[in-house]
Order: C-alpha cells, then structure tokens, then sequence
C-alpha cells in the first residue's frame, strides 16, 4: 500500500508540473505576441484559459444526475465520469479492434458465483472513498442495492426501482458477509446478470454516497456523490454541467482538470460551436458536415456500438396487432435510401431486432421484411387494408443516440404513405419525450421511435418480456407473446455463453418473424474532435471513459 501511494502521489506531481509547464509556455506566447506588436494570438490571455478543461458539445439537456433513477445514453456519458459500479467494461479498445467490451472488477475487485447460478459473491475494494469522504464498504452495496429493489427500505426510490427492475428482477436477498464481501442469492439462474450490472442509460446499478442520499433526499439529482475520476462541481440548466478531476481517486488519476458539458440542441449550432473553438468535442454532426470537417483538420471516429433505432409498435391499437401490418411497415421502408441518404453513411440498415456487440448479434440483412413497397401494399390488403389506415408516430426532436430522429420520422412519414399509411408526427423534447415514452404508448399512438441497445442479448428479453410491460418495465408497446416469452426465460436460465448464444438464436428468429418492434438503422456513432484532444477512445459502447484524455 505504501509503495502504492507513492507511485500515485509522484504521477501527480508529474501532472502538475506538466500543467505548469504548459501554462507558463502561455504566458511567453502573450508576451511575445506584446512585443511583436501581432494583433492575433494564439491563446487568450486568461491563465484559467491554460487549464486542463474539456468542453463536450451534447446533443440534449441531460436527465437528472441521480445515475440510478435517469434515462438516456445523454445522460449516462455524464453520470459515467461521477459513478461506478462494482462491475464494469474495459473501453480502452477502439471499436475497430474490439467487436465487444470485456467486462472488467471495478469497486469488486473479484466475484464468485456458485455451481448452481444462484448467488454471486463479491469481493470489494478496500481503500476507497465516495467524493464526499464517505467510506465505500460491503455496507454501501447494501444501501444502494435496497434503494433501487427493496420496497420496504427507508431509502427505496420508485423511479430507481422502475429503471433497473429488469436487472434486479430476480433478486432474492442481499447478505453482508463482512465489511467488504457481499453475496446476492437469485431465485433462479440469471446469466445476463454480470453483463446488465455494466450497463447503464436506462438506469445504472452503480453506487452513490448514502451519506448524500440521507442528507439530500429527492435532491440527490443535484448532488451527485460517487466514487469515479471526476466529480460534480456545477450545472446550469441549459448551458452546462461541469465536472472536476477526483484528486483523492483510488485508481489511476483523470489527465483532464476540468470536463464541461455543454447541452447544444441543434446540430448545425454544434458544429459551429467546434468551428469557433467553443467546444472541444461534439456528438452528432449534422451528416452532410462530417467529411468537410475532416478535410478541414477535425478528427471523425466512429464505431459499432450495441444501437439500434427502431419504432415500437403499439399491441394496443387494432392495426398493429397485426403481424402482416408490422411487417408491411417493414417493408415499406427504405434503410438503404435512409442510411446512406439522409444519414450519409453515418449509420448502417437494421434488418434484426437484436442490438450489434452482443455475442448473438447477425449482421446479414438476409430477411424476407427488405424493402419492397409493392409486397407492403399486398400485406396490407391481406390484413384488411386495402386502402391503408391513419396511425400517430411520436419522435423526439434531439438526444436519440445519435440520430436525426424528426427527419428520419419525415422520412419514414413519406415511405409509409406510398403504401397507403397515413402518419401523424408528434414531436417532444427528448427529457420529456423519454419520460412519456417509458410510461407507455398511448391510445391512439401506433408507433414510436427509440434507440437503445446493450452488449448483452438479454436487452431484447428487456424491451420484450411480459413480466416488464410499462409502466413496471420497459415493454412500452405491451408486447406479449409466449412463445417468445418461453424461449427468452431459457436463455436466460443458460448457466454457461455458449449454450445462452444458442437460445438467443431461437429469440431472434421469432422476433425476426413476429418484429415486436421494427428495426431502422444501426448508429456508427460519429464524435468530432478537434485535433488538439487526445486519448479519446470510442470502444464498442454508447459511453466512453475521459480518464486518459488529455488536451496538447
């Protein structure tokens, strides 16, 4: 331990000297500039300027900075530098050379699970501590783990619960075996469970100060308290949220002094923003700006992360319990015109309903529900629709990963009504929109779009499962069908990956029939960086770790 900290306090002296170093070579560029009498200058004159900050262009507000009870990958990229569980995934592999993350010990340093998939039993960190100064032990799993499962907790919060049901659905009981083990018995095998403790977006089982919990209540959103690189510092809604390096992390040290993320809506603003050195980074490029930016200097990466755009179709309204509707629908429309069109490549067409990086993702867009608008019309006749119908399609206007949700609705508005379907767009924020969204479609709402996606198959078990139609989980369009139903709960009683690969197959050629819900595109994902920024990785997931992110 000694010799640890050694290590650690001397690679922070490292830091600082550099810092300085580069702050000083700053006041020497102004001072020259004075006396050279140049009317241009290469760094502004304010020494916070030569601070170590990075400023994120965002596509959206953020939710909530309670990492347990938000929604939404906007959100998460936030929450993920603040936060961090006892399980997590090595992002440190580009997507090109890593097809899936690897799962990695985090505030676990090891796990055991018994012969029969039924308890998992962790062993934790020692040594660490949440921001605030508040001790992580095997106590503080327990607080966290009741908050988001057990009703009869003081400190049980319903929005928690809703967002992570389908992770902690199967939990039997928690056990504090001492300071620093605790062991989780399931009522029966669970094997997606390591691989959904690493997930986050729609909830995140990662842990916060309870401490912080206790002394602020419903405001935890505004103060967040985790254990990760970087900690909460401000936010302004509508122009930032700021994050400050954890000097006191208990692993390797953030480069970066300062993160700022900045909610820009639109996406033209956000490159704009990039131009005039306003950010440093941003998600979502208007399409038709990425190979300009490039040949102007800017840095594209792309990857292939668990995403996939697709319309929810709502089992409620007569159309769409049809099967033969939803795969006219299907068929009506024109990924490859979408993809490479409209989208400029920035996506690829989805012809499955399960997610890319997981191990029973299939990229072959052999399926009989490909484009061929004549063949929809036929469909339609068949189901008693002749003459097409009228149906409402809801859409966010920002924030759907990383999509152009309000055209790629438009588009699909126009291919739907070459076939005689009629459709209403209505469009929401996407904080609102997603709120809206998990409780539920609504009578008279056919479809509507989202985009999720998670490296582990199961995620197609989550949007699909009887036991989790909406408001209690995230079936919104109150899917139900029990052959799927049946063939979901054996892959997911799979104690070993290679019999669970197996049984997801069987999932995804009834779901590829009965299309519980209509695939679109696959996001690449696209990020824009200005050449001055380095480290940043984009592995094969929907968030990213700043920890080696440094500004030259």
């Amino acid at each position: 331990m000694g010799e640890w900290a050694t290590a650690k306090e001397s690679a922070r002296l490292n830091r600082k000297t550099h810092r300085h170093r580069i702050r000083l070579s700053g006041a020497c560029v102004v001072i020259m500039a004075a006396v050279l009498g140049t009317s241009s200058c290469m760094v502004p004159a304010s020494g916070e300027a030569w601070s170590d900050t990075l400023v994120i262009g965002i596509e959206s507000e953020p939710d909530i900075l309670d990492p347990q009870g938000a929604g939404g990958w906007v959100t998460y990229r936030i929450n993920h530098q603040m936060f961090e569980g006892l399980v997590g995934q090595d992002l440190s592999q580009p997507s090109a050379e890593a097809a899936s993350t690897e799962l990695k010990p985090l505030l676990a340093e090891s796990w055991d699970i018994s012969a029969d998939g039924l308890t998992y039993t962790f062993q934790l960190r020692e040594g660490v501590k949440f921001h605030d100064g508040t001790p992580f032990n095997a106590q503080a799993v327990d607080f966290n783990i009741r908050r988001m499962w057990d009703k009869d907790a003081p400190q049980y919060d319903v929005r928690a619960a809703g967002n992570t049901t389908f992770l902690w659905q199967f939990l039997e009981d928690i056990t504090v075996v001492d300071d620093y083990t605790v062991a989780l018995t399931m009522s029966q095998p669970f094997s997606p469970f390591l691989r959904l403790m690493a997930q986050g977006g729609t909830g995140a089982a990662v842990m916060m100060s309870p401490d912080a919990v206790e002394k602020y209540g419903d405001q935890i959103q505004n103060h967040p308290v985790g254990t990760g690189p970087f900690k909460f510092e401000d936010r302004v809604r509508g122009e930032r949220v700021t994050l400050v390096r954890n000097d006191d992390y208990w692993g390797e040290e953030a480069e970066l002094e300062k993160v700022v993320f900045r909610p820009i809506p639109d996406a033209a603003a956000r490159v704009n923003s990039l131009r005039n050195e306003e950010t440093d980074m941003i998600a979502v490029p208007t399409p038709d700006s990425i190979a300009k930016l490039e040949d102007d200097g800017f840095v594209i990466t792309e990857a292939a992360p668990p995403h996939i755009w697709y319309l929810t179709a709502n089992m409620n309204e007569e159309p769409m319990q049809d099967v033969r509707v939803r795969q006219a629908i299907s068929m009506a429309i024109d990924r490859e015109g979408m993809a490479d069109g409209l989208l400029e490549s920035t996506a690829l067409p989805a012809y499955r309903n399960q997610a890319p990086a997981n191990s029973a993702y299939l990229a072959s867009a052999d399926t009989p529900y490909k484009y061929d608008p004549q063949k929809a019309k036929e469909l339609l006749a068949e189901a008693g629709y002749p003459d097409g119908f009228s149906t409402v399609l809801e859409t966010s206007v920002d924030g759907s990963g990383q999509m152009v949700p309000v055209q790629m609705a438009e588009y699909i508005q126009q291919n739907l009504a070459a076939v005689g379907i009629d459709v209403e767009i209505q469009t929401y924020e996407w904080i609102s929109y997603i709120s809206h969204y998990n409780e539920g479609l609504q009578d008279g709402v056919g479809m509507a779009q989202m985009s999720w996606g998670m490296s582990t198959p199961y995620w197609l078990g989550i949007v699909t499962n009887v036991n989790l139609i909406a408001p209690n989980g995230p079936n919104v369009g109150y899917y139900d069908n029990p052959e799927m139903q049946d063939a979901i709960d054996a892959a997911i009683l799979a104690t070993d990956d290679e019999t669970a690969t197996k049984l997801w197959a069987d999932v995804n050629a009834i779901a590829i029939e009965d299309l519980p819900f209509i695939p679109i595109v696959n996001d690449k994902s696209p990020y824009v960086l200005s050449p001055r920024v380095e480290g940043f990785v984009l592995a094969s997931e929907e968030w990213y770790d700043l920890t080696n992110v440094s500004l030259s």
